[in-house]
């Protein structure tokens, strides 16, 4: 054919995180024996009460088109939630129930963006951010969240990266890829520059149930958040149900109508049967989330002792999600000259996948997922050890 392709989705850069999973399991599948920490999915199972409930629906022949919104009972639920954990006032028709978090963003940027808008992100951020605005039309502004800040943004930082072309600020917290957690004090300098710029906040709270040292607050609980800000949260990290691709916007009504809009004639909306599976996940009690928090809380103590002995560096300690930021520009090398490099340097060599701190804006770190099992991290870390050894 000489038609070209669309230059729009041609120019977007591909998930490195995802690249890297899928190549982890692809040498895994051919015999390799991998130890995979690249990918940011709980190694818990779904728990038994969503299955049966999701099980459930089947049986009753829950498989019929329903809103492009999602199910009644899942948004009034949500709404429930939101109200009841967090504070948040958004009514049953101001949430839309997406095919996982990541949908959740791409459906909050459609909604909001025009042509040369800018989006600020504070970097490092997850890989998908700076791709959706650019692929929507957008222009990423990155605002560095230094390691002595403890990577978080401060507000005057924000202030000083609005221009009259921002629309809007992307936010993560807890932050993926460094476990960083903003506490009260600090939203609340943020929102007020917010407030002050009038521009939008969509901030990304699927961590919310992992915080390790203070309660999780949200952003939109602070005066004049409530219509500016979308909420994006889901159920494949706390839950266990990366799988199922279940997660929602709460929205300000005029941006709701709008989300609702595109995905009427988008996806319409996710699979029933996973909207059931989600609704059970809220009506069951947080037992399984704070046993998983628990076991992360140990995990990342393991990880931060091993890695910083390994390293001899002083390693961010995460307040929450379940990943580590570990800093290695300092083994940089005439062979190895980036984060990059170095990850493909263990995988070829030592069998260890994890994801260039580069993917996330930060090309001097790595990062690990510490949602595996204890043998998985021990291995990781024996083999990052050896790797390391190796440099030197």
């Amino acid at each position: 054919m000489s038609k070209s392709l669309s230059s729009r989705t041609e120019n977007i850069a591909a998930s490195l995180t995802v690249a890297i999973d899928t190549l982890a399991k692809q040498m895994i599948a051919d015999g390799k024996d991998i130890v995979s920490l690249g990918a940011g999915e709980p190694d818990f199972f779904t728990p038994d009460f969503i299955k049966n409930q999701a099980i459930k629906a089947i049986e009753e022949n829950k498989t019929r088109y329903t809103s492009p919104l999602g199910i009644l009972e899942l948004r009034r639920a949500i709404s429930d939630k939101l109200k009841r954990e967090n504070n948040l006032n958004y009514g049953e028709n101001q949430i839309i129930v997406t095919s996982g978090a990541k949908h959740a963003i791409f459906n909050s940027l459609a909604a909001l963006i025009n042509p040369g808008d800018e989006v600020i992100i504070p970097a490092p951020y997850w890989v998908t951010y700076p791709e959706l605005v650019k692929w929507l039309g957008g222009v990423p502004v990155f605002v560095t969240a230094s390691k002595e800040d403890h990577f978080k943004i401060k507000a005057q930082a924000l202030k000083a990266a609005c221009t009259r072309k921002t629309k809007a600020i992307l936010m993560n917290n807890p932050c993926n890829p460094t476990g960083a957690v903003y506490n009260k004090e600090e939203l609340e300098s943020l929102a007020k520059v917010i407030v002050d710029e009038d521009i939008y906040c969509i901030s990304d709270e699927v961590y919310e149930y992992f915080c390790y040292e203070n309660d999780f607050v949200s952003i939109g609980t602070f005066p004049g958040m409530e219509d500016r800000t979308i909420i994006v949260n889901g159920f494949s990290k706390s839950f266990c149900m990366t799988g199922w691709r279940v997660g929602y916007d709460a929205a300000p009504e005029p941006i709701a109508k709008i989300i609702g809009k595109i995905q009427g004639q988008a996806t319409h909306h996710p699979s029933n049967i996973a909207q059931y599976g989600a609704l059970a996940a809220l009506q069951m009690d947080k037992m399984e989330v704070q046993k998983m928090a628990m076991a992360f809380r140990r995990r990342r103590d393991y990880m931060l002792g091993r890695m910083e002995k390994i390293v001899n560096e002083k390693v961010h300690a995460p307040e929450g999600a379940f990943y580590l930021f570990v800093p290695v520009s300092h083994l940089y090398n005439e062979k190895i000259k980036g984060s990059v490099e170095l990850c493909s340097y263990l995988l070829e060599n030592f069998n260890l996948a994890i994801v260039p701190g580069a993917a996330f804006g930060d090309d001097s770190c790595v990062r690990f997922s510490y949602a595996a099992s204890d043998e998985t991290l021990q291995k990781a870390c024996d083999r990052f050890e050896v790797g390391i050894k190796s440099l030197r």
